[in-house]
């Protein structure tokens, strides 16, 4: 197979600081401008800045092999270099002097020298791609996998069975095998499954593959913390929270659903109730609204406060502070305080280790691959990390409903023992939040 140059923009870097070495055998470019554009964000405490960093170090790394203006070999059988632009911009490209129309224009230059091997241009910028090819280069996303999000894996279905079946199950206990031909397609360990008489459709049961047998899910009279599911997603998602045979859980789902509210309710259940877990360990990232806490007065506490107020309140319902209460002054502080919940930003996760604890991170859609991948491996004996989030919310520019990291996680851990996942697609927020949610 012929090698192929890849031009690679800033975002792709920023997404990954490792993607000049995921192009094999081929010849990956990187424009002087990205440089540029990459020491704009290197003194950010941001995740964007430690990827910023990292990809200054790589290439500083490979300066020694002979200079990175010529190709400099790298593990994997390709090589990477710097280029400048020699000439003039192209006609089209001139009097912006913007850093997208120099990058550009060094695609172009690079495809020019030698017009025989094929030149990519590899950007994360829809606009830029729309750019590239006018102008009669091949733009690609940086992305291997996509996904498709209304082919997203539901971790549910439906089958329709014998009544004898539903017997069996409620008599026993279980059912064995995964009912291979009753439905259109293989169950997968951890999937849920609403059995259901085809004579009777009233005669019916909850359950649960794991991977050997159908099992009914636990049933929850008394309710998780006063929470009680109000639908069958909601039925399968606390049944997966509290199972801690299954150590990563994903919830997706839009606004509403109850996602967080059924994570924090199932944590504080196994972690302060019944001492399951160390403690509980609530996350979400900061960045999404495009401001740094640093800009935010007070200290650390005071600066998180508006960043994790939606956290906070859901901890207090949970705990049924009332106004009288709050006056008082009871807060979710109390259970801070005295070690069983703990808060803080994704931002000082990185580089812990966390064992024995029972972790969830909110708002997950607004982290790449690779961030969701230095977050779960975290995790030490014993933990349980949680996900949840809508990837149709995405404030992150980098990123979309496609490639994002909670998206990302169910579609690879999809069938893994260890994981499970739960869409949930009914809003029991309020009528109004509903109605805007499908209206709006």
């Amino acid at each position: 197979m012929a090698t192929k140059n890849y031009v690679l923009d800033t975002n792709v870097l920023l997404h990954d600081p490792t993607a000049m070495y995921k192009f094999e055998d081929n010849h990956v470019v990187i424009p002087i401008y990205v440089l540029e554009e990459i020491d704009n964000f290197k003194k950010d405490q941001s995740e964007l800045g430690r990827n910023a960093r990292e990809v200054a170090r790589q290439l500083d790394a490979h300066r020694s092999n002979g200079g990175l203006s010529h190709p400099v070999a790298l593990d994997n059988g390709g090589t990477v270099r710097v280029s400048f632009k020699h000439g003039e911009l192209p006609e089209p490209l001139r009097g912006s002097g913007s850093m997208d129309n120099n990058i550009i224009a060094i695609a172009l230059e690079v495809r020019d020298e030698n017009p025989s091997i094929q030149t990519t241009l590899v950007t994360k910028d829809v606009n830029m791609r729309i750019r590239g090819d006018a102008l009669g280069i091949t733009t690609v996303d940086y992305d291997a996998q996509r996904i498709d999000i209304s082919e997203l894996y539901s971790g549910t279905t439906e089958r329709e069975v014998a009544g004898e079946l539903v017997d069996e199950l409620y008599a026993e206990g279980k059912i064995d095998g995964g009912l291979d031909g009753d439905g259109d397609s293989e169950l997968v360990p951890n999937q849920y499954v609403l059995l259901r008489d085809r004579e009777n459709s009233g005669h019916s049961a909850l359950c649960r593959y794991d991977g050997t047998h159908i099992v009914p899910i636990r049933k929850l009279r008394d309710g998780v913390w006063g929470i009680r599911p109000r639908n069958k997603e909601q039925h399968y998602a606390l049944d997966l929270l509290l199972n801690d045979e299954v150590q990563l859980v994903t919830l997706v789902g839009k606004a509403g659903t109850g996602k967080t509210l059924l994570a924090l309710a199932a944590g504080l259940q196994r972690a302060v109730e019944e001492s399951g877990y160390q403690k509980l360990l609530v996350s979400r990232p900061i960045f999404p609204l495009g401001r740094d806490i640093g800009f935010l007065p007070g200290d650390i506490e005071e600066k998180l406060n508006p960043w994790m107020q939606p956290i906070f309140d859901n901890i207090e319902m949970l705990m049924g502070l009332g106004k009288s209460e709050k006056r008082q002054g009871r807060s979710y502080a109390e259970l801070v305080d005295l070690g069983f919940v703990e808060i803080e930003p994704l931002t000082y996760i990185r580089g812990r280790s966390l064992p024995n604890v029972y972790m969830i991170v909110d708002e997950a859609q607004n982290l790449t691959p690779h961030e969701v991948k230095s977050i779960i491996t975290r995790a030490g004996d014993g933990a349980k990390v949680v996900l949840t989030g809508d990837p149709y919310q995405i404030d992150n520019p980098y990123i979309d409903s496609t490639n994002n990291g909670l998206t990302t996680v169910v579609e690879r851990f999809k069938g893994e023992k260890l994981a499970g996942h739960v869409t949930l697609t009914k809003g029991e927020r309020s009528a109004l939040a509903e109605l805007a949610t499908h209206r709006l």
